[in-house]
């Protein structure tokens, strides 16, 4: 049998997930409700701490849950649009004062699409213990050189300021664990900003548990920035996605 580099099957790969996995067609708001109901499912509800949101086509502007709701209840006419200052352009109800923070992302990050901000159990133990992410196995390589650690809590982000410092410590990743605080997670689309917080939870758990066994190691550079180019296929994302919504579904 003919020995084939991995370049060929990694090609081969994608050509049949484009072909295969097509994406579920759905309205931003029905997208970013059915994101609520996947936090919700995979324990990162923590009250009203939470947030959501996506970038509107009105420049400016982003799509938000009103505050008041938690993730679980969470509905397509549930969310509302809100302008730089937070006021009310679309649907009824005002944003989570918090969501201010998100602002300075947008503006700094214009291919971003959609941050989502929670308090998960194991994310919340790594930024009470003020411990960046180790990416030590194949399911946390998204990670791998794209989740960035701010070592100091600014307080809560319901100001200017902290949206300068998360925006700033974030850069060029597209996550972040806040020490003393939670994470963040970005995207291109709802879809991937959903897909890496579900797995930065998945990473912390690990990392908690791993620790129990000894110091943990990084995985080799080469290895873990093919893994992350890899997981992070448009295609495999929104699969993912699509699977967890059936699973909210059921």
């Amino acid at each position: 049998m003919e020995l084939r580099s991995k370049e060929y099957f990694d090609e081969r790969a994608t050509q049949e997930m484009r072909a295969h996995l097509k994406p579920r067609k759905r309205t931003l708001q029905q997208t970013l409700a059915y994101a609520c109901r996947i936090l919700a499912m995979t324990g990162q509800e923590a009250g009203l701490a939470g947030q959501i949101s996506a970038r509107s086509e009105r420049p400016g502007a982003y799509w938000t849950l009103r505050f008041g709701l938690g993730f679980d209840e969470a509905t397509e006419a549930d969310f509302i649009e809100v302008d730089q200052d937070l006021n009310t352009l679309s649907g009824t109800g005002m944003a989570n004062p918090a969501t201010r923070f998100h602002l300075w992302v947008y503006a700094d990050r214009p291919n971003t699409h959609s941050i989502i901000h929670t308090h998960s159990p194991y994310v919340s133990a790594l930024a009470a213990a003020k411990q960046p992410l180790i990416v030590s196995q194949m399911d946390m390589t998204p990670f791998h050189n794209d989740c960035a650690f701010l070592a100091e809590w600014p307080g809560v982000p319901i100001a200017d300021q902290e949206g300068v410092i998360i925006s700033g410590a974030l850069g060029s990743n597209r996550s972040i664990l806040l020490a003393s605080h939670g994470q963040l997670s970005t995207g291109c689309s709802v879809q991937e900003a959903t897909y890496l917080s579900v797995y930065m939870e998945r990473a912390a758990r690990m990392q908690v548990r791993a620790r129990t066994f000894g110091p943990l190691t990084s995985l080799p550079d080469d290895l873990a920035r093919e893994a992350h180019d890899y997981l992070l296929k448009p295609s495999i994302v929104n699969g993912t996605f699509d699977y967890w919504c059936r699973q909210t579904e059921r």
